[in-house]
């Protein structure tokens, strides 16, 4: 939210999206024991070259010239410091990293852990906190180096993944999919109706999901429309763009998920990577809020995709299941997910 006027500045840094949030992720992964079992490499930043596969020459150097100078905005709620440029650029080569790891066989799975998020930014400008498009610089990337791959984006975050719906909207080769909260950001935007177009038509989905709908319909809209999604496309690669803030302790999302919907989807995206894509899965950090609360769903994404478990218990667990929606409203939800999975050509309408 922006201050001024009668909003007062919070405590520590700008608005809603804090370091800390992922500083107390990496030290609760550190402090349980996972992280001495799992390979933690380091990244190098990404390059121009790998930048303007996405993006234009003007919005590269125009932000380079406005970090230098002291920071700025280059884009609709998207405000960043000094060294903003190269934070960024280091962000978007640990997408980089995870993905050709990943592919070159060195990882079976990867996680990585960037800031800042990367799925508003469009090719032109910044948004919504996000500065450079991450993951689709890592996709573009990994084609540089490897050849034609085909690749599948899944972002369960709670906000619409935009940017890199615009990037891939025209193309074949990449599917992106996003479940979101209907109409929250962008502000009033759901996109059911945008199915990507030309070379692209039919290879982007929106699942715009309304507020509260809970852990029951996130693992439906998964089996339901996602998973036969994927299975159509046939992936070389799964992307996962891992926004946190669908949890019902987030400030800027009302979804009502908990830890282990996170463990369960993530549990559900490694299955269909080994079926369909010999494992190839990489998640890429993308939103979530809550200080207090993000550590322990990535906590339940890190275990899911190591195979490994941990002393770890994510607290309050007997509140967000009272906060689960009713069977009634679960039935509800799950009617208008079928009636999207109709729509895609992923079911058949019920007599």
């Amino acid at each position: 939210m922006p201050i001024g006027g009668w909003v007062q500045p919070p405590s520590g840094s700008y608005g809603a999206d804090t370091p800390d949030s992922k500083r107390r992720f990496y030290n609760l992964a550190k402090a349980s024991g996972i992280l001495k079992n799992l390979v933690c490499p380091d990244a190098i930043p990404a390059s121009r070259t790998d930048m303007l596969r996405v993006h234009t020459e003007r919005y590269i150097d125009l932000f380079k010239e406005v970090s230098d100078a002291g920071g700025g905005e280059l884009g609709p709620s998207a405000p960043f410091g000094k060294g903003g440029f190269e934070i960024a650029a280091l962000s978007a080569g640990l997408a980089i990293e995870a993905v050709n790891d990943v592919i070159a066989g060195e990882v079976d799975k990867a996680y990585a852990l960037c800031r800042p998020a990367g799925h508003h930014c469009m090719p032109d400008h910044a948004m919504g906190l996000c500065l450079l498009a991450n993951i689709p610089i890592a996709i573009e990337a990994a084609r540089a180096q490897f050849g034609a791959l085909r690749a599948a984006v899944v972002d369960w975050d709670v906000h619409h993944g935009n940017g890199t719906q615009h990037v891939y909207y025209d193309r074949g080769d990449t599917l992106t999919i996003s479940l979101h909260q209907d109409r929250c950001f962008p502000t009033g935007y759901g996109g059911i109706e945008d199915r990507g177009s030309g070379n692209g038509e039919g290879c982007n989905l929106n699942i715009p999901l309304p507020p509260g709908s809970g852990h029951e319909t996130y693992l439906s809209a998964i089996d339901t429309i996602v998973v036969p999604a994927l299975e159509r496309f046939n992936p070389d690669l799964i992307v996962i763009a891992s926004g946190l803030d669908a949890s019902g302790l987030d400030p800027l999302g009302r979804m009502m998920l908990h830890s282990g919907s996170y463990r369960e989807m993530t549990a559900r995206m490694v299955a269909v990577a080994d079926r369909l894509c010999n494992g190839r899965l990489v998640v890429v950090h993308e939103g979530g809020y809550s200080e207090y609360y993000v550590p322990f769903c990535g906590q339940a994404i890190l275990e899911t995709l190591s195979g490994r478990s941990t002393a770890v218990e994510a607290p309050d667990m007997e509140m967000h299941l009272g906060w689960q929606p009713s069977p009634r409203v679960v039935a509800f939800h799950a009617e208008l997910i079928h009636e999207m999975a109709v729509e895609f050509g992923l079911a058949i309408q019920d007599k």
